[in-house]
């Protein structure tokens, strides 16, 4: 299937994948005309500026997720600016609605500076009920993210960060069960140490992971470096800042890869000098670090990529759907760290029974939204 083909054709057909609909669908008389708009609803806006804690009592706030991005990291085709974001996050709108019945509002932003970002974001929260982030480059999106964490009262959420972060842990704490592991005593090796790569290696540090080894473009990330700005300085915290070197010698021994960073970069020979029978997340789209068959061959035990035409898809649909509903319907006002460990083993929990083709639920699993949405608490 010509999957490029196909979805320029239904983009064009259907001009975006969304719209918005009345949640009131018996006929609108005049008592109603009258009542949803002038004369009557002075009296809720009345209601809600006496009590702004009414808004999501009154308005569709209580179902609703601002999708916000500035186009400047889209998928794996880097920054293409806001009008290019907008089809991404439709399709964003689409899952949210699909998967958990959550309105969502895709909003693309022509500015990029982390201040301006902020205050923009800032000044349109009071239309939403919580704000997802998405497609915004590192490492501008760190500081957008914890300024809009600590200045807003609804939830924020990056799901480039952490949706992806969550579903991968689901999937390691599965595949550790297969081989036989624990992970607190693995080596992980980490590629990329963008969005990401630092949520994942954050999230694995709080599960009791201590021995992680991460790699950018330049080699291992580690104190030695003199070249490593603040996001990644600040990483050293979780990860085993004494190493030093290249992609090979981070991978000698290591029990799992991770990565997040380019195509091809995973050589078979590469696999072979990890672990015996090591666990390979490659998740680089659409085309991954190594193919799933190569890395089987190599010596690989369990293999995720993130697509869906091969076994074991990282997928952020698993998590952010339920995770937004769980805030929502719940008041939760700030999306933790424990909600995304709570969210990861939940999933984890899905699949009662491991195998090396499935360690994480299917997006299509009927069960996935509310599982993770009754750990949201």
């Amino acid at each position: 299937m010509d999957y490029n083909k196909l979805a320029l054709e239904l983009h064009e057909k259907y001009k975006g994948k969304i719209t918005t609909s009345l949640r009131d669908q018996e006929e609108l008389d005049r008592d109603k005309l009258s009542s949803y708009y002038s004369p009557g609803v002075g009296a809720v806006s009345q209601a809600i500026a006496e009590n702004p804690a009414d808004l999501p009592k009154y308005t569709w706030t209580n179902n609703l997720v601002g999708v916000i991005s500035d186009g400047s990291a889209i998928l794996g085709l880097g920054d293409l600016g806001p009008k290019a974001a907008m089809p991404v996050m439709e399709g964003k709108a689409l899952l949210f609605k699909h998967f958990a019945n959550v309105d969502a509002v895709p909003v693309v932003l022509d500015v990029h500076e982390p201040e301006e970002i902020i205050a923009t974001i800032k000044a349109i929260a009071p239309s939403f009920g919580a704000i997802n982030l998405e497609d915004i480059a590192a490492p501008k999106c760190f500081e957008i993210e914890e300024h809009l964490k600590a200045e807003l009262d609804i939830p924020v959420f990056h799901d480039d960060q952490h949706g992806t972060a969550v579903v991968v842990l689901a999937g390691l704490i599965n595949a550790a069960k297969l081989t036989g592991r624990n992970l607190a005593d693995c080596k992980f090796v980490v590629i990329g140490a963008g969005a990401a790569g630092t949520a994942i290696i954050k999230l694995l540090h709080l599960y009791g992971a201590r021995n992680i080894v991460a790699v950018d473009s330049r080699g291992i990330v580690g104190s030695s470096r003199t070249d490593l700005n603040a996001e990644k300085t600040a990483l050293l915290e979780y990860i085993d800042a004494s190493q030093a070197g290249s992609i090979e010698d981070a991978i000698t021994d290591a029990d799992v890869f991770i990565g997040v960073s380019r195509a091809g970069l995973l050589t078979p020979e590469l696999v072979q000098k990890m672990a015996e029978h090591p666990i390979i997340f490659a998740l680089a789209n659409p085309v991954p670090e190594i193919m799933p068959d190569v890395a089987r061959q190599a010596g690989a035990a369990v293999v995720a990529t993130g697509r869906s035409d091969f076994p074991n898809q990282v997928n952020n649909s698993l998590a952010f759907p339920g995770i937004f509903r769980g805030a929502l319907d719940n008041g939760v006002k700030k999306i933790t760290d424990q909600h995304k460990l709570a969210a990861a083993e939940a999933l984890a929990g899905l699949v009662e029974n491991p195998t090396a083709d499935e360690i994480i639920p299917s997006p299509f699993d009927e069960r996935v939204p509310s599982t993770v949405a009754a750990v949201i608490q």
